[in-house]
């Protein structure tokens, strides 16, 4: 690795030279292990410690097949679904990987008794597999996590509908939380090339799910003008949301939890700031029921803000714990779009405000290799940047995700792979000086 590594860091290694690298038979990669599913069984969700089930250890090199490719990871970065994946739930990983492995000879080489995790990458190409014509070895890169088969005929009009479509690190092993990882060609972009290598690594899982969710067709379809209600204003996905809507003319109604929060979202140009922990939103009375009262409130204060306007769309992720007063508060024939649900799976909500409100509820679930590449091209161009908090040392990868599954974060957490230390890989200086203060916007908050 050292050699790959000295390569990389000397900026100007040929491509012919990359392919001459010798590429080991094994490699660091931070895994879960089958034979631990158990291990927090009885134990609340919060209670869950990933720095006990994430192992940092030396793995088998995958076999490379056809239309696949070998990244050397620089950097990388920390998502939800790693969370969920260390603490097995809703349930352990190992199952994915079992079922797709059954599905063809090449792809069950993913049925380990440990899985390499991890949904986000940045490096360079190492090699690639028979059939793929555009990436070649040396070639600076990040990586979006759909993974396709392709098939089928349902998943040629949209990717994302694809029968056999899986997210890489998550439902597929070999992910980037590694020194090296294994993707499909089609997962790959050109790395923005004024971002770190821990900068770069950390939109992709986010940047694209939120442009789906909310800019694309398939998803909200904003458009100019429109009011748009996000929570987790200043998080993972709400920073890009927040983004996303300044930048094409609609109008970010921004819902955080505290002051720091609330600061970040100014400082991207939001001005319509709801901070729940001033206002003591109880949107659940107990465990079982809702309160409408508070629902109502918190509409009052959205068209306080607004001028008497409800929220055209409603960026959607907590989940059980919001989604009451999210289809509440859209407006009349508004949209509600969801990609996740961080607080709890099992929604409920008043049928009549939808129903009656002709409002829609919308699912949008990360995106397709155009939304993708729509989305990384946007962050090359400097017209949305990463929201990268902290970056951890991948020894200490269980603590990244323990930030991330306890909310003690900003954005994006990131972690150093192969990249000995923050702040390498910026090939052009010029665009960086021009976008520092807002690449830098999340840091140290």
């Amino acid at each position: 690795m050292k050699q790959i590594l000295d390569a990389i860091l000397a900026g100007d290694t040929a491509a012919e030279d990359f392919a001459a690298l010798e590429i080991p038979q094994s490699y660091k990669a931070v895994t879960v292990h089958k034979d631990e599913v158990d291990m927090f069984e009885g134990l609340a969700s919060r209670d869950k410690d990933p720095r006990k089930s994430l192992h940092v250890e030396d793995v088998e090199l995958p076999e490379l097949g056809p239309g696949e490719a070998l990244v050397a990871v620089m950097a990388s970065a920390i998502n939800y679904n790693t969370v969920w994946t260390s603490i097995f739930e809703p349930m352990a990983t190992f199952g994915f990987l079992e079922r797709y492995g059954r599905t063809s000879p090449l792809a069950a080489k993913h049925d380990r008794p440990y899985h390499v995790v991890g949904s986000d990458l940045a490096g360079v190409v190492l090699a690639t597999g028979p059939g793929v014509h555009s990436w070649k070895p040396g070639t600076e890169v990040v990586a979006h996590c759909l993974s396709v088969e392709l098939e089928s005929p349902d998943g040629h009009n949209d990717t994302m509908l694809d029968p056999e479509q899986r997210i890489w690190g998550f439902e597929t092993n070999f992910g980037g939380l590694a020194e090296v990882a294994l993707v499909k060609a089609n997962q790959l972009m050109p790395k923005p090339a004024h971002l770190t290598w821990e900068e770069a690594a950390s939109p992709g899982l986010v940047n694209s799910t939120a442009y789906r969710q909310l800019v694309s067709r398939n998803g909200a379809g904003m458009k100019q003008g429109d009011n748009v209600l996000i929570w987790g204003a200043s998080g993972g996905l709400g920073g890009y949301a927040t983004q996303f809507a300044l930048n094409g003319g609609a109008t970010p109604i921004c819902v955080v939890s505290s002051q720091d929060k609330a600061d970040i979202c100014r400082s991207m140009g939001a001005e319509l700031i709801i901070n729940r922990s001033e206002e003591d939103y109880r949107f659940w009375k107990d465990e079982h029921t809702q309160d409408p009262k508070e629902w109502r409130r918190f509409g009052a204060k959205i068209r306080e803000l607004t001028g008497g306007e409800d929220p055209d769309i409603v960026f959607e992720h907590p989940g059980r714990e919001t989604f009451g007063a999210s289809v509440f508060a859209a407006r009349k024939g508004g949209t509600i779009v969801t990609c996740a649900s961080t607080s709890g799976f099992m929604h409920q909500y008043d049928n009549r405000y939808l129903w009656m409100h002709l409002k829609r509820i919308i699912g949008s679930h990360f995106a397709n290799y155009r939304e993708a590449w729509e989305a990384n091209r946007l962050i090359a161009k400097g017209l949305v940047h990463p929201t990268l908090s902290r970056t951890y040392p991948m020894e200490q990868v269980g603590q990244a995700a323990l930030d991330v599954h306890r909310n003690q974060h900003q954005g994006k957490v990131g972690v150093l792979c192969l990249a000995p230390e923050e702040g390498l890989g910026v090939r052009d200086e010029a665009m960086r000086a021009k976008h520092l203060d807002a690449i830098n916007r999340f840091r140290g908050v």
